[in-house]
Order: structure tokens, then C-alpha cells, then sequence
């Protein structure tokens, strides 16, 4: 398949934590991507904190982050809540990609969320739901995919096992692709 045809999402998950819950339901993600998609995951665990004096010369991190955000169909992200919202380090990273000319501009997107606690993330995909609203992207809204109790769904071999949560999963990555194919040919 050339890469006219195939969607390439990009992958963007919000712990940088090894281990993590959240990078654990990017990659149960990973295989739960349709036919004619892939997931290209974004590694954010090196990009500096945001600082406008560095824009006109940023890190490799931070230019390796954009050109996946820039190159690709669509974004998911995957993340934990902390403190009732977004991780900083992930915020962070979506900081550097807006500016000077906002990557996710007019990008399709998808959030997950995942916790220990009973909410599941919810308050965390709120606030990033805030933010992309301002960044002109397409966040969409079916169906939510919010986790809870993340831990107690970790199988012996370290890989997230839930079967209703893999429905949603499946049902809003099939979403997101046929979202951005459609947007691909009107483009056309």
C-alpha cells in the first residue's frame, strides 16, 4: 500500500514513566489500529521545558516531535491525570509543536485516558479537549475512552488486557481513520 492510501496517526502518550499505564494502552492501541493505519509513537521524554528564547533554534527533541506531529494523517493521545489535569511534561510538548506555526492546526484527533482511580483520566482529557479547541484541531468526541482502575488491568506479561475497554478502543481508532481519510480526500 503506498503512503497515499495508508493513514499514519501519530501516537503521543503522557507518562514518561517506564511502564507506564498509559504507554501500556498506547501499545495495546498500536495493535488495535485498522487495516491501512499505523500508529507512529512520539518519544516527548527529551524535550526541554518551554522556552520562547529557543524557538527560532529548537533541540532535536522538539524538532523530531513536530516533524511526526506535522507528517502525520491524525494524533492520539493516551494519558494519565495528575492533579486533576494534564501532565506538565505533556503539556509541555504540545506547547512546543504550537508554535511558531501550530502543527496541529486542522489535524484530526483522538484522546484516551487512563488512571488508577474510578474517574479514569476524564478531568485530564477535559482540559486537553480545552486546549486543542484553541490549536484548531478536531479532537473527536465518540466514543470516550476513559480507563479506570488502569492497574487492575495489567496482565502477567505486563500488556493492557480489558475487553470492554478494547471495544471502545477499536471503535474510536476506527473513528479516527475514517475521519481523516475522509478529510484526505477532500483535500484531494
Amino acid at each position: 500500500m503506498n503512503r497515499e492510501n495508508k493513514v499514519v496517526i501519530a501516537g503521543i502518550g503522557g507518562s514518561l514513566r517506564n511502564g507506564s499505564f498509559s504507554k501500556k494502552v498506547l501499545e495495546k492501541a498500536r495493535k488495535l489500529m485498522p487495516e491501512g493505519s499505523s500508529l507512529q509513537l512520539a518519544d516527548i521524554s527529551s524535550i526541554p521545558i518551554f522556552n520562547a528564547d529557543h524557538l527560532r533554534e529548537p533541540s532535536a527533541p522538539v524538532v523530531d516531535f513536530r516533524n511526526l506531529i506535522d507528517h502525520s494523517d491524525g494524533f492520539l493521545i493516551v494519558t494519565p491525570e495528575y492533579n486533576y489535569s494534564v501532565p506538565g511534561y505533556l503539556k509541555n510538548a504540545i506547547d512546543w509543536a504550537s508554535v511558531p506555526n501550530n502543527v496541529f492546526a486542522k489535524k484530526i484527533g483522538a484522546i484516551m485516558s487512563s488512571s488508577t482511580g474510578m474517574i479514569g483520566g476524564a478531568r485530564a482529557q477535559y482540559h486537553l479537549r480545552q486546549s486543542f479547541v484553541f490549536l484548531d484541531a478536531r479532537i473527536l468526541n465518540r466514543p470516550e475512552v476513559i480507563i479506570n482502575f488502569v492497574d487492575k488491568k495489567i496482565n502477567e506479561m505486563g500488556e493492557f488486557v480489558d475487553e470492554i475497554a478494547e471495544k471502545f478502543m477499536r471503535d474510536l481508532l476506527n473513528n479516527l481513520v475514517f475521519e481523516v481519510k475522509n478529510q484526505k480526500s477532500l483535500a484531494r
